[in-house]
């Protein structure tokens, strides 16, 4: 195999976090020895998830097997998805915002035809389908467990709990037509084609545009992570994938 040298684009203030945390683990489980130290075994991870080697390359890129390279990518994400915030702390965090935006995105996954629960008619590929919620200023807030890319965006705001969490703390938050209907405190936009709207309800949806336009920063957030561009693992992985990625972003941002 052919090795060439690579870069990862991410802060050194988030490789600094993630190694802090694995020196942790490591003297909680009385580790003497490992063939990576805690900064490799965070950067072979930052590597993955950023940049979506392979563990193959992975492996061969930092001098281990195979095996070694999945073991030490998924304890990282295990830690790393264990500390992302919940719905409930980052709705209390971000409760002095003057308003919050929602919206939801499809994480594409190598899927076929007959997997029919992960295709999404909306997106016309199959996927898992993720909700985001994002500050005034575009910046991700948080990111919920994944579901199937069938489901619907209002049906996963309420199933995550966001509608109600949302109303309980009294946050206006903003949505597309998408989430038309779905109630508490979530602000759409007027439905219907524009030259049937009255002056006044166009002037509110070209408003509600400007406002949920914020949240498109956020979603590049997420998929800035390459990996989450194009999953090729089990879909019961996914989820711990996107916490992970939420927890290094915000500790990043910190």
């Amino acid at each position: 195999m052919l090795l060439y040298p690579s870069g990862v684009d991410v802060s050194s203030s988030a490789l600094r976090f993630l190694s802090t945390r694995l020196q942790a683990r490591r003297r909680a489980l009385g580790t003497r020895w490992r063939r990576l130290n805690a900064g490799r075994q965070a950067l072979l991870t930052l590597a993955h998830l950023r940049n979506g080697h392979t563990y193959a390359q992975l492996a061969a890129g930092f001098g281990v097997g195979t095996t070694t390279a999945y073991r030490y990518v998924t304890e990282a994400v295990e830690l790393l998805a264990a500390l992302a915030p919940t719905l409930a702390e980052a709705v209390r965090a971000a409760s002095m915002k003057a308003y919050l935006i929602l919206d939801g995105t499809l994480l594409p996954i190598d899927r076929i035809a007959a997997d029919r629960p992960f295709y999404s008619g909306k997106h016309k590929k199959h996927g898992m389908n993720v909700q985001l919620i994002a500050d005034p200023k575009g910046r991700l807030v948080w990111a919920s467990p994944a579901l199937p890319g069938a489901v619907h965006d209002v049906r996963a705001a309420r199933e995550h709990g966001i509608v109600d969490a949302l109303a309980e703390a009294g946050i206006n938050c903003w949505a597309d037509k998408g989430y038309q209907g779905v109630g508490g405190t979530v602000r759409t936009p007027y439905r219907g084609r524009w030259n049937s709207l009255s002056t006044g309800q166009q002037a509110v949806n070209r408003s509600h545009a400007k406002i949920r336009a914020l949240v498109e920063p956020a979603v590049a957030t997420l998929k800035s992570w390459r990996l989450l561009c194009r999953l090729r693992c089990s879909t019961t992985r996914i989820t711990s994938l996107v916490q992970a990625v939420l927890s290094l972003h915000l500790a990043s941002r910190n």
